[in-house]
């Protein structure tokens, strides 16, 4: 009997201290209550006016560039009426044709009448229409464009009407998960509000040299590009500009300017109607876990050297291939990619300290910022892999660094007049290059029996084999004194 009772005193005992255990226990954490915002309607509201549809119009004459033109038919041909009136009908023989294109914006200065859109909205327009939530309109101007970014600042007269501006908020501050709210004008459906969250941050999409995304799963669609992207304190943190979709609508993924990104780039549009970028007048590489321990880092970061370009800024030896930038002007770089916003958000002209690894050492040089848009302009050909446009003085490739062989060289050698080529300066020990025997002083006269007088010839040449699909090249080496010889190099 005792063993009786005391099996239900046993049970008693254990609900009480379960039910102890359970009210001591901390309550459940406060996300898994929330739901999303109850009602976006009053930020809505309050936002919804400063918000603009961007309309374009485009004449294209002689029916546009796919026109086909009416055939020349013999003078009184029975089939010359029904020719006339099939290309009359289609806008053809040679009349002008309107087509329209239809994007968003907004107003961050109401006094000034300023407007941010894309410029792939504004593109190769003819005219700018400005069409407000209360159905009025105002003819927009171009004020400047920058396609690397993808913005365009519009001006209208503000004196035709009164306007509500939008502030630029921290896009630094926004974190993963946070809501946000996009307005705009999808399929020309006018003012259209959308909510979601941010789903990643510091996208690379390819789309352009300076791509930082915040990615959203608020619906955009076609036509909501240039329009904003805001936080729930109604400030635009972002400039929704494309989505990835297979069908052409929204499948939750979309792509917005970040407004640190922006700030810049519209100031100055506004200040010069154009954009001055800072230039580093360097070619660079991803540092990867090989490179990073062939030069005795204790992981991979920063960004490689790969080359410099001639003329450019640093062109002065302050920067040698083969150096890894970690830090650029305080801000440290963490991948390739980085490099080369932080330098074009730089002023042209200003000295910046920059902390590399030279030769497995961690040193501080001073270089001098250039303006990107001169270095584009001096270019004599294509940018390598990175940051910067321009032919390079000196390049790495293939474990080799390689530079023009000019007087300097020569004397430096001992390279006889009559070899022409492209001298090998140094080579990284251990690299293949270094296994192949190949020295420094030797000259690179061919390249799969292509001659090559420049380093920016050798780095196209190397970079066309591999877009061939090849994994060897064939190189030409001269001596100092114009012996040659056959040497095949691994480009992976």
């Amino acid at each position: 009997m005792m063993h009786m009772r005391f099996l239900p005193a046993m049970r008693r005992f254990a609900l009480a201290a379960t039910a102890a255990a359970m009210l001591a226990q901390p309550a459940a954490p406060a996300f898994a209550q929330q739901r999303g915002p109850a009602s976006v309607a009053d930020l809505a509201e309050g936002l919804l006016e400063a918000v603009v549809n961007i309309s374009t119009s485009q004449n294209r004459g002689a029916g546009g560039s796919d026109a086909v033109p009416m055939p020349r038919l013999p003078e009184g041909s029975p089939f010359q009426d029904f020719f006339e009136e099939f290309f009359r009908d289609r806008g053809g023989n040679n009349q002008p044709r309107r087509v329209q294109s239809l994007g968003s914006g907004f107003v961050i200065d109401a006094e000034q009448g300023i407007i941010i859109t894309n410029n792939h909205v504004i593109a190769d327009a003819d005219e700018i229409e400005a069409n407000f939530s209360d159905g009025s309109k105002l003819k927009a101007e171009l004020v400047g464009r920058d396609t690397k970014t993808d913005i365009a600042v519009l001006k209208v007269d503000p004196t035709l009407k009164q306007l509500k501006a939008v502030q630029f908020g921290d896009s630094n501050a926004i974190r993963i998960g946070d809501w946000v709210m996009a307005i705009g004008n999808p399929f020309g459906l006018g003012g259209t509000v959308t909510v979601g969250i941010v789903s990643a941050r510091n996208r690379d999409i390819n789309s352009g040299p300076y791509d930082d995304f915040i990615q959203t799963d608020a619906a955009i669609n076609r036509g909501n590009s240039g329009g904003p992207l805001f936080d729930m304190d109604g400030n635009v943190i972002g400039i929704n500009t494309a989505i990835i979709s297979p069908s052409g609508g929204s499948i939750g993924i979309g792509f917005s300017i970040p407004s640190e990104l922006a700030v810049n780039v519209i100031t100055q549009l506004r200040e010069f109607g154009e954009t001055r970028r800072g230039w580093l007048g360097v070619r660079i590489q991803p540092v990867t876990d090989d490179i990073a321990e062939s030069l005795g880092m204790a992981r991979a970061e920063g960004a490689l050297v790969a080359g410099v370009t001639k003329g450019g800024p640093v062109d002065n030896g302050v920067l040698e291939p083969g150096d890894v930038i970690l830090r650029f002007d305080g801000r440290p770089v963490r991948e390739m990619r980085d490099l080369p916003r932080i330098v074009a958000d730089s002023p042209v002209g200003k000295e910046v300290d920059v902390v590399i690894v030279r030769r497995g050492e961690e040193q501080v040089v001073k270089v001098t910022l250039g303006r990107l848009e001169d270095g584009e302009e001096m270019a004599e050909g294509g940018a390598g892999e990175g940051e910067e446009g321009g032919a390079v003085a000196t390049a790495s490739v293939l474990g080799m660094t390689i530079g023009e062989l000019d007087d300097a060289a020569r004397a430096q050698f001992g390279i006889l007049p009559e070899v022409s080529g492209v001298v090998i300066s140094e080579v990284t020990p251990g690299s293949a290059a270094a296994d192949k025997g190949i020295a420094a002083g030797e000259v690179i006269t061919e390249i799969a029996q292509e001659s090559v007088s420049s380093p920016q010839q050798v780095i196209d040449r190397i970079a066309a084999l591999r877009e061939q699909g090849r994994r060897n090249a064939l190189l030409m080496l001269s001596s100092k004194t114009g012996e040659l010889r056959f040497v095949t190099l691994r480009m992976d």
